[in-house]
């Protein structure tokens, strides 16, 4: 009798063990793990939190719309608060805990530290940096400082969108007349992110004709920046790349508005928004910027989903988004339709989402036609974007004014992979 009974607890606990395994399997195959950096708290935040909003925005929605193809995204965002150690942490806890197959990243010091971890690991980072050196998956170019196979992410380099910046300069320097060489002059912390294009874009710049001054180091932090300014002012310097971002920024602008500065400012992509030109007020006039999405008032067919995609997190659907938003949700779902295809061709691992962005040409994610530019990446050049449309905002009696004044499609050279 007892052996009849061992026998049927034998049989009970296999099939158990054979249904929690089931389970277990198909938890497994219906989720994959996507990890979110974001800055929240730290000297980004300013623009941090309206991109991190576009991408767990965009995560959010993808899942309420079926995920991808019937996988759910599991995800967690963690501020790490532009900090490297934090963010290295964040990357080996999600993937030793819980398998990651791809991350939403940010900052250019924390995405390029991390470089050689997700090449190891086969792991796609979608970054917020745009730094030139994450262009060369192959490391061919010598100016490159780290092979870069798994790092992605939309919309030019730094380096590329600070060449269009100088050549609409030298455009801008012709038509107004001006006789003799104008002066460039690169502003900015000395760090990882205002670094990225300093040397690339300088180069450019004696290229066209530009008589290119020693930099003029501004801190990330905010502050009274007269000294940096009366620099400029007395370099006769005509044209200024602002690196910075944020606050440090706004507190350039006064700055050199008090001490009389007459320079073109030009910034990087995370240094001009409806945000930002608030802020300054009266400060603001003709500073020039670059963009890669429209803006929330624009009406284009993709602007239909980012409404839709921002109600996420706003229901109302009354808040307005500035542009870094659109690149959150650009970059996620660029990332989404790779590991749709990924699905199809093998299943969701770091491999198969990498080789998901090889597959389309003068891509652009359904449903955000006019909002993301088209995008064309090779297992030879991660420089996914090379069109750069440049805008110029003034402040007019508590009212920003903003003018598209160019779009300049850079050429891929060989010496700028990398770089």
């Amino acid at each position: 009798m007892n052996s009849i009974k061992n026998k049927k607890l034998l049989l009970s606990s296999i099939t158990t063990c054979i249904a929690l395994s089931f389970t277990s399997q198909v938890q497994a195959e219906d989720s994959v793990f996507v990890g979110h950096l974001a800055d929240m708290s730290g000297p980004t935040a300013f623009v941090g939190k309206n991109y991190a909003n576009g991408v767990r925005d965009s995560l959010a929605y993808i899942n309420a719309h079926g995920g991808i193809d019937g996988t759910k995204l599991r995800s967690e965002t963690i501020d790490y608060g532009y900090k490297v150690p934090q963010a290295i942490a964040a990357y080996k806890k999600w993937k030793s805990r819980e398998g990651m197959v791809a991350m939403q990243g940010w900052g250019t010091a924390d995405t390029e530290a991390l470089i050689s971890f997700v090449a190891r690991d086969k792991t796609p980072v979608f970054s917020a940096s745009y730094s030139g050196h994450l262009t060369d998956p192959t490391g061919k170019n010598p100016h490159t400082k780290k092979p870069a196979p798994y790092n992605f992410f939309y919309g030019a380099s730094y380096s590329d969108a600070c060449r269009g910046l100088v050549q609409w300069a030298a455009d801008d320097w012709k038509n107004k007349g001006s006789k003799g060489k104008p002066k460039f002059t690169h502003i900015g912390a000395n760090h990882p992110f205002p670094n990225a294009p300093k040397a690339a874009c300088a180069e450019y710049a004696e290229e066209l004709g530009f008589d290119v001054q020693s930099p003029v180091v501004v801190s990330m932090k905010p502050g009274d920046f007269k000294a940096q300014c009366l620099s400029i002012k007395s370099s006769g310097s005509n044209y200024g790349y602002v690196a910075n971002i944020g606050g440090s920024v706004l507190s350039l602008i006064k700055s050199c508005d008090t001490v009389g500065v007459d320079i073109q400012f030009m910034s990087s992509i995370w240094g001009g928004d409806a945000n930002m030109f608030n802020a300054a007020g009266s400060g603001i006039k003709n500073y020039v910027f670059p963009t890669m999405t429209p803006f929330w008032s624009d009406d284009v067919p993709g602007m239909k989903l980012v409404r839709e995609i921002s109600k996420m997190s706003d229901r109302s659907g009354e808040e307005t988004r500035v542009h870094h938003y659109m690149r959150g949700v650009c970059s996620t779902y660029f990332m989404k339709e790779a590991m749709e295809w990924a699905k199809d061709n093998g299943g969701i691992t770091g491999e198969n989402v990498k080789k998901g962005m090889y597959v389309k040409k003068n891509w652009v994610p359904k449903g955000l036609e006019g909002v993301c530019l088209a995008a064309n990446w090779s297992n030879e050049d991660h420089r996914g974007i090379n069109q750069v449309n440049i805008y110029k905002g003034n402040y007019e009696q508590g009212d920003v004014k903003v003018e598209k004044v160019s779009q300049v499609t850079l050429e891929r050279r060989d010496d700028w992979l990398g770089y």
